[in-house]
């Protein structure tokens, strides 16, 4: 069990002072997530320090309450706070899970993108090819929504990034194990940031939507004809061309050629 620090509830009012407030109105739960996710790593939330509460967190940030208790669930279910009844939100005294710290869309260095791209190829591709196997119609169904979904977001000049993760979720919900589904849940939310680049791009580069588009019915047209080898051969050609697009060439030895009979 945690012990309270004595200066836990000055903690909580200093952190609330110095939080600055989120510019970007999508996806606020995951930014307010982020920073605080980033004050435990960097050690000024310490274990046993408690958060401030959720209408200070709110004010401080900018958001709704229910954003702050999205986000506090998220951090609760990394293992990083506890919840405690009627004492409020504690920075656990030893963090139950890794946390990984992924890419966020910042900077010029793109050596970290390479490697998310990467990691996308040896997650996607696999996934690809169970689902594959194991589609069914109702799991067809839900991608071929998203489809239309990132369809009408294109016509109507939007962000379809939402769209385009639901998509990669549906398809591992597809392969019908709890386990692959969750962690691709987990890792899609952190991907998410790569994927966002195919509908905004970056400083120097353009979005291509469309051709992202072309790439997803392919890997859905494979899934849908049950062909396991293309689904993974699609969703490696997706992905080489999402990070192409962006000036990465993605590694030849990503590629483990025909799948062995």
């Amino acid at each position: 069990m945690s012990v309270t620090h004595p200066q836990a509830a000055e903690t909580g009012t200093e952190l609330s002072s110095e939080l600055s407030r989120i510019a970007r109105p999508l996806r606020l739960s995951e930014e307010v997530w982020g920073d605080l996710q980033r004050r435990v790593a960097r050690g000024e939330l310490k274990p046993g320090d408690r958060l401030p509460t959720e209408k200070a967190l709110g004010e401080a940030f900018g958001v709704s309450r229910a954003v702050v208790r999205e986000a506090i669930a998220r951090l609760k279910a990394d293992g990083l706070i506890e919840t405690r009844q009627g004492s409020g939100a504690f920075v656990v005294e030893a963090p139950k899970t890794i946390n990984l710290r992924f890419w966020k869309g910042v900077g010029s260095d793109l050596d970290e993108l390479r490697d998310i791209f990467e990691l996308r190829v040896m997650v996607e591709g696999a996934v690809a090819e169970l689902a594959a196997q194991r589609r069914s119609k109702k799991d067809l169904k839900a991608m071929a929504q998203h489809l239309q979904e990132m369809d009408d977001a294109m016509a109507g000049g939007v962000d379809g990034t939402e769209a385009d993760d639901n998509f990669h979720i549906a398809m591992a919900v597809a392969t019908h194990n709890a386990y692959v589904s969750r962690l691709v849940e987990f890792l899609g939310r952190h991907f998410s940031d790569s994927r966002k680049l195919s509908w905004h791009g970056t400083h120097r580069e353009l979005a291509h939507p469309q051709e992202a588009q072309r790439e997803h019915r392919a890997l859905f047209a494979a899934i849908s004809l049950g062909d396991a080898e293309a689904a993974r051969r699609c969703a490696l050609d997706h992905l080489r061309g999402a990070a192409g697009r962006f000036g990465i060439k993605l590694a030849l030895d990503l590629d483990r050629g025909s799948a062995a009979g």
